[in-house]
Parts: structure tokens; C-alpha cells; sequence
């Protein structure tokens, strides 16, 4: 075919799936990755197409194109349509093409998985959703439809819960794939979607993205087991339903994005293009442990100091991060990138505000942490002596593990470290001060994190061991882990260890009920180390031991 051709079907892609890279497009389009180049070259040339530069923890840095107004009147005269009719029926309109930058971390997954299908099945229909449950749907030629959703870093647990009940209750595809942050979660998800109407499978988004056809990445909801994408479309019938949506009322042609260069503003739905990989795990990781100091993200993120703060000051400088002088130099987010965050994953921006904003709640006043607007940033900052060991304890956990050879591959925060179950017919939880995972090789090592400054009495004491009592005479911990995590406390000093260890050996006895519990004192991590000789055992509680395999 002539290469006009081929201008015409990147064209309708992009109509389709704006902010495709070339990589996608070749896959979408089923054209040489040669005819692609020229093709988007010529485009290009002629300003019927523009380009982003993005790049995620998951993909390097690429373009992403989408069609500038020239393109998108040359395309509806190439269809013999107005130009309106194909901003009503394509997402290219304005508000279209801003929802789907905000988002942009996860288009680019989305389009991954849309890719790998479509070299199952050629040529695939795709659509996206704005305000469905569904992220997107994959339509493949022979009928049969595959919904995609993702569950970003930021969603909580009952917002996704509300989503999925959603989901269920509305017109579905003919299988669900689910996209989630980490393999805890995952888990959760699966025991929360049980009897889900149609086929569901769940992977991991970093193991789903890099995956083909053929790696066993995704797991069924009711199955204890991994399967290809190959073989969740083997097994599919054609058929299911999709959401319908309503028509915008306004649809607008799109203009030239603003540049984003020094001295510009940077429009807010250009920040996940902007930001490069390193910046975005630097806003993550705030957005977990508000009021961290620059040496507790460098411990974090495993890098020097003077690194982390070349990190944080384009971050800003951008108006994502703040520093006020009344926390002693210490990092929380701005509304701005809590707004950034919440579209990303599809939560809400009020929420993310009225529970994580370190605003001002009256702007004249001296910075205190009574007049921080977050609720749950703000007792986070009341209690900053405590968030300070916390951070401190992770920081120095990351730097001397790699110096074991071991990998910190997840640090959660109290919000969802929290693990909720059931107790003699009532709802309990266990609400640690962090969770985590180290892992070398296969081998994974999980932990819950108790920082306890306040357990002196007996009584106290007790009931910080009680939850987790509850907890592990259960199986819920093997369930929602895959082995029973370490559950870790440190006391302010060695009598209250003294202490607590006996108390602990006294009560397990009496509930015959065995917690992997580790105990040590903050003088002692501080001296050794996290993960140094610095840890006793209610069953053993003599000698100084290692809580990590040697």
C-alpha cells in the first residue's frame, strides 16, 4: 500500500488511542515498525500530528503522539464526517486529550496490554471509559471483548471495593483484567472479588507490562494459579456487554499543548510527561510517609543525600513539594501533586486534599502542626517524634540490606499496612506502623513494624499484643501474604523490652497461639542496625539474634 496509506491508518489509531507510541502503533496497526517511523514522520512534517516525551518506573522514556486540530479536520474529511461527530465519537477532544496526560502513567499500560492482545487477534477495537468503572475495553475481531482496569498506587482499599461492586452491577465484557500495584494487594483483591460474574484475572502491573502472550503472569480470582494472556483468551467466549456513556455536551477541538520548558508554568495535565521516573518515585514515596527529611528519602530510595535533594528541588520548584520552616526541613506534598496523584488513579482529589494537604488552615498564622489542613498529615505531624523513628527505622532497613544482598521491594504505610478480618463473628484489624518486603533471590521476607514509645505498662503492653493474637491464630496472615510475616516491635529501651517480651511469652502460652514476634529497643536499632544482632524472641529471649536469615 502506498504510504498515504499508512498516514491514513496511524491517523485513525490515534483518532482511537491518542499518546500511542511507534512501538503501539506497529503492533496496533500491524504495520513494519520502518512504515510507522515514516509514516509518523510525515505527519509530523506536516503538523497533522505533535508528541509527548514520557517515561514511568515501568517504560523508558519514548514519544507519545497525538493528533493536533490539522490532523483531526484531515482525518473527519478522510472519513467523510464533521469534525464535531468525530470529537463526540473518538476521545480527541479537549477534555479528552487532558484526562487521558493526566492519566498518562497508566495509558501507557493500558496500551501495553492492548498491544500484546492485539498480536493474538488483528485489527482490535479499542475504548476508552472516562467515568465507567472499566479503564478501557479491547474488542477483538471474532466478538469476544476484554475490559481492562487498573488499581493505582494511591487507591485505598474501599474506593476500589466501591469500584469493582460497580462494575459488577453494570453491563460487562466477556473477561476483566486487573491491573494492581504490588502482590499483596493483588491478594486482598482476589478474596474481595469472589464470585465476580464473569472471568477475572489479576496481575501485577510491573509483571503485566513487561509480559507476552505466553508468560504466566496473570492469576484467576478463584484459582491459586498463573496463566498466559494466551491461554485467558483461549478459554473466552465471544460475547459481553459494554458500558455506554453519555455524549459530552461540549466538545472542543484541541489546541497546541503549552510548552513546558524552563521559565514556563507547566500546565497540570502535563506533569506525568514532564516529571522524569526518579521524580515520580520521589512523589510516591512523600506522598507514603509525609514530613520525611532528605536523608530518610535517601535511605529510602537508596541513594545519597546530595541525590535526593537534586531530586526534590524541580519538584519544588514545580509547586509538588513543600517544605515548611516549622517542620524542621521536612517533605510533604502540595495540593498540587495530590490533585496529580488522584487522576492518575482515579481517586478523588477532595479526599487526597482533606486528609494529605500540609495547606495552611489559616495562612497567616505560624506554621504549627494544628494549623495543617490534612487531618491524617497533621496527627502524622503532632506526632512527629514518633513519624521521625518510623522513617528512620525504613531508611536504615533499605541502606543495609542492600549491603546484605537483600532487596526492600515494598514499604506501605499505616493506611495500608492495615489488615481488617474476622474475629468470633465481629471485624478486627491489625494497624502496624509499616509493612514491608525484602526479598533475595525466590525468597521474600515480609514484616509488620511496631515503633512503640508509649508501651511501658503491663496492660499497654497487652493490648498491642491482643490484635495480633487475634491475627495469627488465624490463617489469614499465610492467606494474605503467601508465609506469615515477621512482626517486628521496637521499645524505648531495654527494661520494656525486658518486659514485653515476658508478657508476650505469657499470653501466647495462654491463647496457644504462636506470633513470629521479634523485639528490640531503639538503642539498640540504632546501634546495629535494623537488621543487625540487635532482635530477641519471646521463645528464646536471651541472646541477641538476626531477624534475616544469614
Amino acid at each position: 500500500m502506498r504510504p498515504a496509506g499508512c498516514e491514513a491508518q496511524i491517523l485513525r489509531a490515534l483518532a482511537e488511542m491518542p499518546f500511542l507510541d511507534r512501538t503501539g502503533l506497529a503492533a496496533i496497526t500491524g504495520r513494519s515498525r520502518g512504515a510507522v517511523h515514516g509514516a509518523v514522520a510525515s505527519l509530523d512534517r506536516h503538523g497533522l500530528c505533535d508528541a509527548v516525551t514520557h517515561a514511568s518506573a515501568h517504560f523508558p522514556a519514548v514519544e507519545r503522539f497525538h493528533l493536533t486540530a490539522a490532523g483531526l479536520e484531515r482525518l473527519a474529511y478522510g472519513e467523510g464526517i464533521s469534525t464535531d461527530e468525530l470529537l463526540r465519537s473518538r476521545p480527541v477532544s479537549e477534555r479528552w486529550r487532558t484526562i487521558l496526560l493526566e492519566r498518562l502513567d497508566a495509558v501507557a499500560a493500558v496500551y501495553r496490554l492492548a498491544a500484546v492482545l492485539s498480536g493474538l487477534a488483528h485489527p482490535i477495537s479499542f475504548q476508552w471509559f472516562r467515568a465507567a468503572p472499566l479503564d478501557a475495553v479491547v474488542s477483538l475481531p471474532d466478538g469476544r471483548t476484554v475490559g481492562i482496569v487498573r488499581r493505582g498506587h494511591t487507591t485505598d482499599r474501599t474506593p476500589f471495593a466501591k469500584r469493582m461492586w460497580k462494575l459488577r452491577q453494570g453491563p460487562l465484557p466477556g473477561a476483566v483484567l486487573v491491573l494492581m500495584p504490588d502482590a499483596v494487594r493483588l491478594r486482598h483483591s482476589r478474596r474481595m472479588l469472589d464470585g465476580f460474574p464473569v472471568p477475572l484475572f489479576l496481575a501485577v502491573e510491573s509483571d503485566a507490562v513487561s509480559a507476552t502472550l505466553d508468560d504466566p503472569v496473570w492469576s484467576p480470582q478463584a484459582v491459586n494459579a498463573a496463566v498466559s494472556l494466551r491461554q485467558v483468551l483461549e478459554r473466552l467466549e465471544p460475547g459481553g456487554e459494554l458500558p455506554v456513556e453519555a455524549e459530552p455536551q461540549r466538545a472542543i477541538l484541541p489546541g497546541d499543548l503549552a510548552a513546558a520548558g524552563p521559565g514556563w508554568r507547566v500546565p497540570d495535565c502535563l506533569l506525568p510527561a514532564v516529571l522524569r521516573p526518579a521524580e515520580k518515585r520521589a512523589i510516591d514515596l512523600i506522598g507514603d510517609w509525609p514530613w520525611v527529611s532528605i536523608k530518610d528519602l535517601a535511605g529510602m530510595t537508596g541513594v545519597s543525600p546530595q541525590r535526593a535533594s537534586q531530586v526534590v528541588l524541580p519538584l519544588e520548584a514545580l509547586n509538588l513539594v513543600v517544605r515548611p520552616g516549622g517542620a524542621n526541613g521536612r517533605l510533604a506534598l502540595a495540593d498540587r501533586a495530590l490533585a496529580m496523584l488522584a487522576r492518575r488513579d482515579r481517586t478523588s482529589v477532595s479526599m487526597a486534599r482533606s486528609r494529605w494537604s500540609a495547606a495552611p488552615l489559616f495562612p497567616g498564622e505560624p506554621f504549627h502542626w494544628t494549623n495543617v489542613s490534612g487531618r491524617q498529615t497533621r496527627q502524622l505531624l503532632r506526632n512527629l517524634a514518633h513519624t521521625a523513628a518510623v522513617h528512620a527505622f525504613l531508611a536504615a532497613m533499605t541502606t543495609q540490606a542492600a549491603q546484605l544482598e537483600w532487596e526492600v521491594t515494598q514499604l506501605d504505610p499505616p493506611r495500608r499496612a492495615s489488615r481488617y478480618f474476622r474475629h468470633q463473628g465481629g471485624m478486627r484489624a491489625v494497624s502496624p506502623d509499616a509493612f514491608g518486603l525484602l526479598s533475595r533471590g525466590d525468597t521474600t521476607w515480609p514484616f509488620f513494624l511496631e515503633w512503640e514509645r508509649r508501651a511501658v505498662r503491663p496492660s499497654t503492653m497487652s493490648a498491642r499484643l491482643a490484635p495480633y493474637l487475634r491475627y495469627y491464630s488465624s490463617l489469614r496472615p499465610t492467606d494474605d501474604h503467601g508465609a506469615q510475616p515477621a512482626v517486628l516491635v521496637v521499645l524505648d529501651d531495654d527494661i520494656a523490652q525486658t518486659h514485653f517480651l515476658r508478657l508476650a511469652r505469657e499470653e501466647m502460652q495462654a491463647a496457644g497461639v504462636s506470633v513470629p514476634l521479634w523485639v528490640s529497643h531503639r538503642e539498640a536499632v540504632e546501634e546495629l542496625g535494623p537488621l543487625g544482632l540487635a532482635w530477641r524472641t519471646p521463645a528464646d529471649p536471651e541472646p541477641a539474634q538476626y531477624i534475616l536469615p544469614r
